[in-house]
């Protein structure tokens, strides 16, 4: 008998080595990815900003543009719910939002703009190249597209939110549809492993 507990006892820490060691998280864990290592842009007051700005807070990136009819201002939308779900741990998390539209998206369209979801947000543009290697950097597809009437356009992109630790770390991927909840449980697990 003694065996049998024995031989069960160790299926069960042999076991526990297979499972992942670490925080779970409702997004993807993009720990360890060799992308997104940051950016140099233009936040919406004219302040040139790098990811190293931010440094010991979290940085949520979301990339949109300011015309965007649905999922840019739901994305910021639901950030700002999360952040509020945070409560104080709020103070602790960066969100920004890189244009990839740069032609029409000025600075002070920027800050007539991203602030209005919340004061702390922040907007940051660069010019065309600056925008395009940002974009190639966190894997970002963008593309004008022509509307109905001349010079009218619009923008499809990739639509999710990056997240870096507080050490400049890329580390989740937040897909575009996820709850304010679930984001805020995401942060907060992140916090704590910070």
């Amino acid at each position: 008998m003694n065996r049998r507990l024995f031989a069960t006892a160790l299926f069960a820490v042999a076991l526990s080595g297979c499972s992942p060691s670490g925080p779970s998280y409702r997004s993807i864990d993009v720990t360890g990815a060799e992308y997104g290592r940051g950016f140099t842009l233009t936040d919406h007051t004219g302040q040139q900003r790098t990811l190293a700005d931010y440094k010991g807070k979290l940085v949520t990136l979301f990339f949109g543009f300011t015309h965007c009819p649905d999922v840019c201002p739901t994305s910021l939308s639901t950030m700002k719910q999360a952040l509020e779900l945070l409560g104080p741990d709020a103070t602790k998390v960066q969100v920004l939002f890189i244009t990839v539209d740069p032609e029409r998206d000025t600075a002070e369209l920027l800050a007539g703009y991203v602030p209005k979801f919340d004061p702390s947000f922040v907007g940051l543009r660069g010019d065309a190249a600056a925008t395009a290697a940002t974009a190639k950097e966190y894997k970002i597809f963008y593309q004008k597209v022509a509307g109905s009437t001349e010079g009218q356009y619009t923008m499809d992109h990739s639509a999710g939110t990056y997240v870096h630790d507080a050490q400049g770390r890329l580390r989740l991927f937040i897909r575009h549809g996820e709850t304010a909840a679930n984001i805020a449980q995401d942060l907060k697990t992140l916090l704590a492993a910070s």
